[in-house]
């Protein structure tokens, strides 16, 4: 029996099939079940019932599963004390919103890089939704999505917020006659992110909270898209507040009335419960050092 192997079971176990395991533990699908394989034979048991379609925990792999996992956390806290100098080594891969991915990952990537040379980030861009599946399916090792966590197997911490704003162009307004989003909702384009994005939260409560229907809507999976739109004057929107300021004070948008009545969109780093690696907790770590979701710098 060794750490390779038990490492090979659980994370076949836990993630959402082998394929996915197998990039879990840099194997191809072939060599992690030889690896199971092994493991069953040194213990004398069947861990997977591969008489389906799909291989199956067995009754004697479910019991197992928790002492392997004790197992491989002890281990991982043992390899991560007498290496601690030299930081983290292996892969994570983290899942991010594009609001994001245009802001800090790069302070993210960079930070990283110093203090754990021999660590490969990998970012993921998507939304919400998509992102917290990857997640319980263990194709991620971490994330930080807007809003709480919608699944009872992934664990979460707040981490930031981000406060929002109306905006339009002059053009735009000239054109439209008035600066009331409550007007503009019903008689103009509103400019937005799709079903699914953390951003629509804010929307989706804006709207509830005002008993309003949208007239017009451009959705978008893009925010630097959905902006570009905005200062080319096809229809209104809301995007970060402090995107806003940077945009009017160059003079390409106009901040609306009532913005101050948008709620903040909170993030959280969010992880599996039953991921206890010092990968995590590192992680964790630096993401609350970097998060900032101040204006690119192509806005300033």
């Amino acid at each position: 029996m060794t750490l390779k192997q038990l490492e090979a079971f659980y994370w076949a176990a836990t993630c959402v099939n082998f394929t996915v395991a197998a990039e879990r533990v840099h194997l191809s699908v072939s060599s992690l079940s030889k690896r199971i394989a092994e493991l069953e034979a040194s213990l004398g048991v069947a861990l997977f019932d591969r008489s389906g379609r799909s291989a199956e925990l067995t009754a004697q792999g479910e019991q197992m599963l928790p002492q392997i996992h004790a197992m491989l956390h002890a281990a991982a806290e043992l390899q991560q004390s007498a290496g601690q100098r030299h930081g983290l080594s292996g892969r994570c891969r983290i899942g991010l919103g594009e609001l994001s991915g245009l802001t800090w990952l790069p302070k993210l990537v960079r930070e990283v890089s110093s203090r754990h040379p021999g660590l490969l980030l990998e970012p993921h861009v998507d939304i919400g939704q998509v992102l917290e599946q990857r997640l319980r399916d263990g194709e991620l090792d971490i994330g930080v999505l807007a809003g709480p966590s919608t699944r009872s197997s992934l664990a979460a911490e707040r981490i930031g917020q981000v406060d929002f704003a109306w905006v339009a162009s002059q053009s735009f307004l000239e054109l439209a006659g008035t600066d009331d989003p409550r007007v503009l909702m019903s008689e103009q384009t509103l400019l937005t992110l799709p079903v699914g994005a953390g951003g629509t939260r804010v929307l989706d409560q804006w709207l509830a909270h005002r008993g309003q229907m949208v007239g017009r809507r451009l959705m978008c999976n893009s925010w630097g898209a959905v902006v570009g739109m905005v200062v080319e004057g096809l229809g209104f929107g809301f995007v970060p507040r402090l995107w806003a300021e940077a945009l009017v004070e160059r003079g390409a948008l106009r901040i609306l009335p009532d913005s101050d009545a948008l709620e903040p969109l909170h993030y959280a780093v969010q992880w599996r419960r039953d991921d206890t690696r010092p990968l995590i907790l590192a992680m964790r770590e630096v993401i609350r050092g970097v998060i900032d979701f101040q204006a690119p710098r192509c806005f300033v």
